[in-house]
């Protein structure tokens, strides 16, 4: 768990609009430092050079999935303790459930609101703290 404030953000995204309309979003509207990433791979390798303080993470990716992304970020000392949010059209009631079990501090659902995005992702750092 971390205790600064929210500020740096890993994107992982593959889809060009979805991910064009959540960074303008999350940098414009929230204020953050964003880096968008197009794939888990991409990811994986920007991830120890950008250090965020979480990475929000869409589940269905080509080549791996966000739990898959997740697992990895888990088995490196310098990544296991990165906050992880998931963003997913898979939000029904067990979906969720299997994703805050896998360790995440929460799950977005798409289609998201770009006006509140940033707010949704502070209230889930924020809770994550106390």
């Amino acid at each position: 768990m971390n205790t600064t404030s929210l500020k740096k953000i890993l994107y992982v995204e593959d889809d060009p609009d979805i991910q064009r309309i959540a960074q303008i979003a999350l940098e414009k509207v929230g204020g953050f430092d964003v880096k968008a990433c197009n794939s888990g791979a991409e990811a994986l390798a920007v991830v120890t050079e950008f250090m965020p303080d979480l990475i929000l993470l869409d589940m269905m990716l080509p080549e791996m999935d966000g739990l898959e992304i997740q697992g990895i970020l888990r088995q490196s000392a310098r990544t296991r303790s990165i906050s992880v949010v998931f963003m997913t059209a898979k939000v029904q009631e067990n979906d969720v459930e299997s994703y805050r079990s896998s360790g995440a501090l929460g799950v977005i659902a798409k289609p998201f609101n770009p006006m509140t995005l940033a707010d949704q992702l502070r209230e889930l750092w924020n809770k994550a703290q106390i």
